[in-house]
């Protein structure tokens, strides 16, 4: 798969795969992203941040992906581009690559990100007079697929989704009690905080520079 990617060049120091947060959430935590990285370029930190497949201006259809593809997806990028450590946001971390260490921001688990886009296709469903059960839905979707907040999802992406974790081994969490102030993917809109931009990104900068990669 050949998709896009933002790359914001730091120079001589390590680069860094930085994997948005999924669907929705992903929309709203973008601006704050390119922030973020844009503090890690100018730490001398390379930051590479790419659509997933099947997202943002991919031409690869959602619905014939899952998670498994994804993670395989960034594990391909992280060894073309040479990436030595991962940033993942939020749902993200779910497709962080196995073996590459790093940092996961407020991860999210499968089932929950799941759960919310089930959650407003019943609200929304519900306004326009149609009644739908959460578990009947997720059965369905297991064999068909789901249309979910607008993102068509196959049937493996739902199982997948269902019992997604996201990798421990060599990654350290970021709370967003670390990073200060209230969380920016619970927003309707797209935004951004300065402060919250310049907290995430110092940590990552002096993590990097602590294990001598930066």
């Amino acid at each position: 798969m050949e998709e896009s990617a933002l790359w914001l060049d730091g120079g001589a120091g390590p680069t860094l795969l930085v994997i948005p947060a999924l669907f929705d959430e992903g929309n709203r935590l973008r601006r704050q992203t390119v922030e973020v990285m844009r503090r890690l370029a100018a730490s001398g930190i390379t930051c590479v941040l790419p659509d997933l497949p099947g997202l943002n201006e991919s031409t690869t259809p959602l619905a014939d992906l899952d998670v498994d593809l994804w993670r395989k997806a960034m594990a391909s990028l992280a060894l073309q581009t040479g990436a030595r450590r991962v940033l993942a946001l939020r749902g993200g971390a779910l497709v962080s690559p196995d073996g590459l260490a790093g940092w996961h921001y407020a991860p999210a688990t499968g089932a929950s990100v799941l759960r919310q886009m089930v959650r407003a296709r019943i609200i929304a469903g519900r306004e326009a007079g149609r009644e739908e059960k959460h578990d009947a839905l997720l059965a369905k979707g297991r064999i068909e697929g789901l249309d979910l907040a607008g993102y068509a999802l196959g049937g493996a992406m739902i199982a997948q989704l269902e019992r997604a974790e996201a990798p421990q081994d060599d990654i350290s969490i970021i709370s967003q009690d670390m990073v200060g102030g209230s969380a920016l993917w619970l927003r309707a809109e797209a935004s951004e905080s300065r402060e919250q931009a310049d907290a995430l990104a110092a940590i990552v900068a002096v993590g990097l520079s602590m294990v001598g990669v930066a």
